[in-house]
């Protein structure tokens, strides 16, 4: 259909888009200026609403909302640490025509937040370029283009079928979604098919994988350079564990389960012995078992760290204190756990997928995690993640992001038969 190409106006608002700074206060900690996130999602409902979609929520999750187990500890304490976390971090919620029963309706979430950091914004009339383009202010835009050929093509559109379009904060950061999309989510704001809008290359992917978030303390006493040996060398111990849990966990995980080492940081002088520091781990799993293995699979390297570590340094008497005491003075928590994953299929709406021209992501290809995961526990529903590009291709989160024109073309035409096909159905 000719209608799914992006205009003008659509090339305009996404210039605009890129050009607010909506990374979230996770991402960019303390005394940052606040994200201009309520203002991109007013700009963006008042581009949807010259296509017929009306808003029907707008505002930030409750205090409550962050009081439950999984929430991220980070996430908890940025939001103790900022006045206005959650006030800053809206989210919303558009309706095309009136409500309509759940299983005649299908939703659509994008997240209007970014990664920290400036890009450049730009467009040459084929590819543009700046923070979200991809990631993902970019198929933000094309979904509006894609609901308004829809529309255009047919009209039980709005009508007969509902459309929800959610616009979230709180994607970013580790944040994951847990006060922005689980709440809208759990607010009822969902379809029979709901799709997320994520860098896939066009296909659907029924699944969505979780990650655990494990630290690494030791909390010893500090030396002067010219006595190592009093203190507890926290930087020679992390460094140790960080190379054992390296090959300990590269081998003992799944292949689609591969243990990330993360940050590690004890002090920037050279002139002192630092006794205190931190090692991150992300540990991405697949279901709650494999996440429950790799977490066990975590706290048994550690364990034989420090044990090696022991061994290996009892006898050099710049850190024999630390050998000695190393498992006094480490210790692992974990700032997320617990996270639920997707993994779901609905033979009736996998074949209009096909039939809307959307293929399958292929079995053997890794999932990704995303914000998906919150509609895994949903009932007589289908849930896939669905977007233009590709995060490592179109250089999500890194130096560089862009979203090419025809990219987010083929987005708008994927979602406007996508939608028509689900109003014939």
């Amino acid at each position: 259909m000719s209608e799914d190409r992006l205009l003008h106006a659509d090339h305009a608002l996404l210039l605009d888009m890129l050009e607010r700074p909506t990374a979230g206060t996770v991402e960019t900690g303390p005394g940052a200026p606040p994200p201009r996130l309520a203002e991109a999602q007013l700009h963006y409902a008042c581009a949807a609403a010259q296509i017929g979609l009306e808003t029907v929520h707008h505002g930030p999750a409750a205090a409550a909302d962050l009081d439950r187990p999984d929430v991220p500890l980070t996430v908890r304490r940025a939001a103790a640490a900022q006045d206005g976390f959650l006030a800053c971090q809206p989210n919303l919620v558009l309706r095309l025509g009136p409500p309509l029963p759940h299983a005649r309706t299908v939703m659509f979430n994008v997240h209007l937040d970014t990664v920290a950091g400036h890009e450049p914004v730009s467009f040459d009339g084929r590819r543009f370029l700046g923070r979200g383009a991809i990631d993902a202010k970019g198929p933000a835009v094309a979904l509006l283009a894609g609901i308004r050929a829809a529309r255009a093509a047919e009209p039980l559109v709005g009508t007969g079928t509902g459309v929800l379009v959610q616009a979230v904060s709180g994607e970013e950061g580790g944040a994951m979604g847990t006060f922005g999309t689980r709440v809208l989510v759990e607010a009822g704001h969902v379809g029979v098919l709901n799709v997320f809008c994520e860098p896939t290359g066009l296909r659907y992917l029924p699944r969505a994988t979780a990650a655990a978030t494990a630290r690494l303390r030791v909390r010893g006493e500090d030396a002067v350079d010219d006595r190592p040996g009093d203190g507890h060398n926290a930087t020679v111990l992390l460094g140790y564990l960080a190379q054992h849990l390296a090959r300990e966990l590269g081998t003992a995980a799944a292949p689609r389960e591969r243990v990330c080492i993360a940050g590690i940081g004890t002090g920037p002088l050279h002139n002192r012995v630092y006794g205190r520091g931190e090692l991150l781990l992300n540990v991405p799993y697949q279901d709650a078992g494999s996440g429950r293995r790799t977490e066990a699979a975590v706290e048994s390297a550690v364990r034989s760290g420090l044990a090696a570590f022991r061994r290996e340094f009892a006898g050099v008497p710049e850190f024999a204190r630390t050998a000695a005491d190393c498992a006094e003075v480490t210790g692992l928590d974990w700032l997320k756990r617990g996270l639920p994953t997707l993994d779901g299929a609905h033979p009736g709406l996998e074949s209009l997928l096909r039939q809307a021209g959307i293929d399958r992501w292929p079995a053997h290809e890794p999932a990704f995690t995303c914000d998906a995961i919150w509609a895994a526990g949903l009932s007589d529903a289908f849930t896939v993640v669905l977007g233009p590009g590709g995060l490592g291709t179109n250089r999500a989160h890194a130096e560089g992001e862009f979203a090419d024109l025809d990219q987010l073309a083929g987005f708008a035409a994927a979602v406007a038969r996508l939608l028509v096909a689900f109003a014939r159905r």
